[in-house]
């Protein structure tokens, strides 16, 4: 991670997480993603034609304004009132779909919908157990979503050290298995459950020294070492729709894309239209699986497509030589690349296909990318709705959703975590969990499959465990 000269540290412990963000600047840079050859001006005869429709339209309205004022100049006001009902009135033209499905606020050019921080205690939870692992920081925790007999097991990475759990039903955590890395300088910041193709759980983990390390769960040894990118690694995701693949962001100014079964990296996400400073989040489209959403230090946020590389894809999992002989390829330019947030973008998730992000500015925002194909501005977007969050002015700060994305959990620097039911709207707050154990920066949290346990980890080396409480028994 970078160390601006501009940035003050919040703690003299770690300097890796604990930097203040630079401040903002007056004004947001434009990016241009498209190659020259892609551009295409204006030509006179299209202006021409514009201008002449508009000019058609202008005439049209002043002339029906100057009829309709005659007549009535004519007639008088009653005469012409009994002319305008006898006009028969024009046919309600139907919302679009995706607009029908917006409420008040919503809608294309209307101001988004920001949620109260006032809770609605439709949910209650309790903190039913705290686990420190050691004094250095946890900085990812993550449940298993890719394998449904393991919904109740997660990970943590921190240190030199990877992790994982199981939730017994009492409240308690069980330590299932635990790798340490040879590398006692390594600080895992990310971590990802992936599968082989025979379904075997993996779990892959990086961080600080750029090497990705795979892990049977099954043998509990390691599975396979990835090298490639040129420094350290902030966040992987795996694909919901093949488990096999996973990408991965870096502070070189790329994203990854590999084969966990045959060791290849497929593609590289980087160059002419690529971020111009560390990668600090990626994400997989849910449906769509040729398209990702990367965000990093540049302030941007881009979509890419693979679509056209999707043959190379597939050839990897048939790929039967030396992995350093697979012709990996270059995906230079975005479909889309939009400035959304003024300072560090550190989180990225797609909700649909709507995209959810956060920066250092207290709060998460839901926007919708708006494409060519909408008749948009190259970049354009629509923002919808946004989350407000506390004392969350600090980067590295990650937060997560429950399965079927009903809602959404995030810490901030003080200890605390905000419960957001993310398809409502205007966003509904649902409960604010605290405990007096915990007073330092939470850096990811972690929803159940179906949101009735919340975990969360932080600068403190410890796990923290809240369990739903049964609605009958909460008091008012």
């Amino acid at each position: 991670m970078s160390n601006p000269n501009d940035e003050t540290p919040l703690m003299g412990s770690n300097g890796k997480r604990q930097y203040k963000p630079r401040l903002k600047t007056a004004t947001t840079p434009e990016v241009d993603t498209l190659r020259r050859s892609q551009r295409r001006p204006i030509t006179p005869a299209e202006a021409d034609a514009a201008t002449a429709a508009a000019f058609v339209d202008a005439v049209a309205a002043t002339k029906a304004w100057a009829e309709r004022k005659a007549r009535e100049k004519a007639k008088g006001k009653a005469a012409a009132a009994a002319a305008e009902e006898e006009e028969e009135p024009s046919e309600p033209q139907p919302l679009p779909a995706r607009m029908a499905r917006l409420g008040p606020g919503q809608g294309l050019g209307c101001e988004a919908a920001v949620g109260s921080l006032t809770p609605s205690r439709s949910r209650e939870y309790k903190l039913c157990s705290k686990h420190t692992e050691g004094k250095r920081p946890l900085y990812a925790i993550g449940f298993n979503f890719i394998d449904a007999r393991y919904y109740d097991v997660f990970a943590t990475v921190g240190g030199n050290r990877v992790t994982t759990y199981r939730g017994l039903p009492d409240g308690n955590l069980a330590v299932l298995q635990a790798y340490i890395d040879g590398d006692n300088a390594q600080s895992f910041y990310t971590l990802s459950w992936a599968c082989d193709l025979d379904g075997t759980p993996l779990l892959v983990a990086a961080g600080s020294n750029a090497v990705i390390r795979v892990i049977n769960c099954a043998t509990e040894k390691l599975f396979k070492t990835f090298l490639g990118h040129g420094d350290s690694i902030n966040e992987i995701r795996t694909q919901p729709l093949k488990p096999s693949l996973f990408i991965s962001a870096s502070k070189d100014e790329s994203v990854r894309l590999w084969n966990v079964h045959t060791g290849i990296c497929i593609l590289i996400f980087a160059g002419g239209g690529g971020h111009r400073n560390e990668v600090l989040s990626v994400d997989f489209h849910p449906s769509d699986i040729y398209r990702i959403a990367s965000c990093g230090m540049d302030n941007t946020v881009k979509i890419w497509s693979m679509k056209e590389f999707w043959p190379y894809v597939e050839k990897s999992f048939t790929w039967t030589d030396l992995p350093s002989k697979f012709p990996t390829k270059y995906v230079q330019f975005p479909l889309m690349t939009s400035v959304v947030h003024s300072n560090y973008v550190d989180c990225t998730r797609w909700l649909g296909d709507f995209i959810l992000s956060k920066s250092v500015d207290n709060e998460i925002v839901l926007w919708e990318p708006k494409t060519k194909e909408q008749g948009a501005a190259e970049g354009s977007i629509d923002v919808l709705q946004k989350y407000p969050v506390p004392d969350c002015d600090i980067w590295f700060i990650k937060f997560s959703c429950d399965f079927h994305f009903n809602q959404l959990a995030i810490g901030n620097r003080e200890g605390k975590i905000y419960v957001w039911e993310v398809q409502t709207s205007p966003p509904v707050l649902i409960t604010r969990l605290s405990s007096p154990q915990c007073k330092m920066p939470i850096r990811q949290t972690a929803v159940s499959f179906d949101g009735s346990t919340i975990l969360a980890c932080g600068e403190d080396g410890s796990i923290y465990r809240w369990d739903e409480v049964e609605h009958q028994s909460v008091k008012n």
